[in-house]
């Protein structure tokens, strides 16, 4: 069984976060306008929805595959680190948005996203963001990774089709 000895000092996880989470929105923010507020906000949504679901739904009992940044309690610095995953998931869809990608091709750009979003995480494992327990790894994350891309992604073409109508 491995033991887990957590830190309690403001350090390498903590502005790990932050920085992640300024420069995402300095992003984000320097972008050219490209959809409407509304949409503009459910697409930073998606990333706090999705980080947020599975976030507790992997790292609380009975399941706890994980634990974030310095205890296993929920912390304040959890809470900005779902919200750093806004920023991640604006750019999938703005990115996706600039390259027309077809339907066809979404697993071409599916793919390098997953990869990059396991290099991410593995770099936030090595900064203490994340602790691994009970047998969980990487490789679980990039199956995670693809499914939620890919409903993004789906998601993506439904509020294309259907999201500026009024009825």
């Amino acid at each position: 069984m491995n033991i887990i000895h957590y830190d309690s000092h403001f350090n390498a996880n903590e502005w790990t976060v932050i920085v992640s989470f300024v420069v995402g929105m300095l992003v984000v923010l320097v972008l050219p306008r490209r959809f409407p507020k509304k949409i503009f906000a459910i697409y930073l949504l998606c990333g706090v929805f999705f980080g947020f679901f599975f976030d507790h739904t992997l790292s609380v009992l009975p399941v706890s595959f994980y634990d974030l940044n310095d205890s296993s309690k929920v912390e304040l610095i959890d809470f900005l680190s779902h919200v750093m995953y806004a920023t991640y998931s604006y750019i999938f869809f703005y990115l996706y948005d600039c390259l027309k990608i077809k339907p066809r091709f979404s697993l071409v750009y599916i793919l390098p996203w997953a990869f990059i979003s396991i290099g991410l995480e593995k770099v936030f494992s090595l900064l203490g963001v994340f602790h691994y327990l009970h047998g969980y790894n990487i490789f679980y994350s990039f199956v995670i990774y693809l499914v939620v891309l890919s409903l993004w992604v789906a998601f993506y073409h439904v509020i294309e089709a259907y999201g500026e109508r009024k009825y």
